[in-house]
């Protein structure tokens, strides 16, 4: 699932993200900052940060809803922005997911700043709802191909 999932991803791999799934309904995506992600010098964006969140959130509620042949959509998420991050910072995302509904999936993730030798520190929090739909909407067979 992560291989082809990867494969499709043009985002992540575009923004230097790698995914981790140690189980269904959870994610770890894990990234270091780069100068185009920066908004100020040595800042990053914080559009940079809400977007390894979307991923992550989404990414737990996806390896849940692949074990039942489904998809999932983003309806809302929103986030806590709790620390700047700064140039060459790594982060790593870890997602989960809270509850499963017939039609809904609640998963929430924080993001770390994580640097050898130092405590992981919190640098933002949040919470996400996804759609849960059929995969037989899309055409999965031939996304799973390319």
């Amino acid at each position: 699932m992560v291989a082809a999932y990867n494969t499709m991803n043009h985002y992540g791999r575009t923004n230097g993200m790698t995914l981790t799934v140690p189980m269904p309904g959870e994610a770890e995506y894990r990234m270091s900052i780069r100068e185009e992600h920066l908004s100020s010098p040595n800042t990053c964006h914080g559009g940079v940060l809400a977007g390894l969140m979307d991923a992550t959130l989404g990414a737990a509620a996806l390896s849940l809803a692949f074990v039942h042949q489904e998809f999932v959509s983003t309806v809302e998420f929103k986030m806590n922005f709790l620390h700047a991050v700064h140039l060459h910072d790594a982060l790593v995302a870890k997602g989960i997911v809270d509850h499963t509904g017939n039609t809904l999936v609640v998963s929430s993730c924080v993001v770390y700043r994580v640097a050898e030798g130092q405590p992981d520190v919190a640098v933002a929090r949040g919470l996400g709802t996804f759609n849960r739909y059929p995969a037989n909407k899309r055409d999965f067979a031939k996304l799973m191909i390319q």
